[in-house]
């Protein structure tokens, strides 16, 4: 997934804010305001593509679908960053539950240790992977 990209999206009114069709993926979403409606078209063109990539999808193309829009409708475009959504969405935290036995989780509260840093550490020594070369 590389670049930029600026995809058209129709706005609809509804009574509760937007709904917003993103033709070229063919799927929607909805927002509060037209600012909101827009980065939530964002955030699912961007999801919609890194699922595609994974699956070894193409991308499309923006307005490789026909955009039929309606009188009151709004047309506009949201712009993409592939790259920068990617990087963001590899990098979001996530939560994962573990066990270990009391006895050592008194001593390592003894020591103050931060159980996020030890097992990202232990994981990334597992798999070799430089905290300086990781996403």
């Amino acid at each position: 997934m590389n670049g930029k990209g600026a995809y058209p999206i129709i706005l609809k009114r509804t009574a509760d804010g937007y709904y917003v069709e993103i033709p070229d993926f063919d799927i929607g979403t909805q927002g509060t305001s037209v600012v909101n409606a827009m980065e939530m078209a964002r955030d699912a063109i961007g999801l919609m593509a890194i699922d595609m990539e994974d699956d070894g999808k193409r991308i499309p193309e923006p307005y490789t679908n026909e955009i039929v829009k309606e009188e009151d409708d709004i047309l506009t475009l949201v712009d993409v960053d592939f790259t920068e959504y990617r990087r963001k969405v590899d990098n979001r935290a996530v939560k994962k539950n573990c066990t270990l036995p009391y006895w050592l989780s008194v001593e390592a509260d003894k020591k103050g240790l931060n159980y996020s840093r030890v097992l990202q550490e232990a994981i990334m020594n597992i798999l070799g992977i430089n905290r300086n070369t990781a996403n």
